[in-house]
């Protein structure tokens, strides 16, 4: 996949943002679907790019120990999605919320979990 200068740009912003400055959990907003329909394109690859490199992350700090199912959802999460890409995830999500208007509320997070992680689980047996 290319990224374009703007997206880096953004991912670098958001990076050096959360890196110098101390944020409280409270004052980090959860991403609901009302922020992802609003979004571009790239802001919604940057925040999927995010969530990726997160499990990335999670899996090498665990290496050759990973967690349990009741310590981390990551392993799920990587199992449940595995055959997914950057934009099927993304053309997933605008899908799902296109046909459900009433649950822009809920967090993409959460979307992502139930409507694509779990039924992934449940073919990747």
């Amino acid at each position: 996949m290319k990224f374009s200068g703007k997206l880096f740009l953004t991912l670098s912003i958001a990076m050096a943002s959360v890196a110098t400055v101390p944020v409280q959990a409270a004052e980090i907003p959860m991403v609901t679907g009302e922020h992802w329909t609003r979004s571009s394109e790239e802001m919604q690859k940057a925040y999927l790019v995010g969530i990726a490199n997160l499990t990335q992350v999670e899996n090498a700090y665990f290496a050759g120990n990973p967690p349990t199912d009741s310590q981390s959802f990551v392993p799920r999460l990587v199992k449940g999605m595995q055959g997914q890409t950057l934009d099927s995830v993304r053309e997933g999500l605008n899908r799902w919320y296109a046909a459900n208007p009433g649950k822009l509320q809920r967090p993409v997070i959460e979307t992502i979990w139930f409507e694509m992680a779990v039924p992934g689980l449940q073919k990747n047996k």
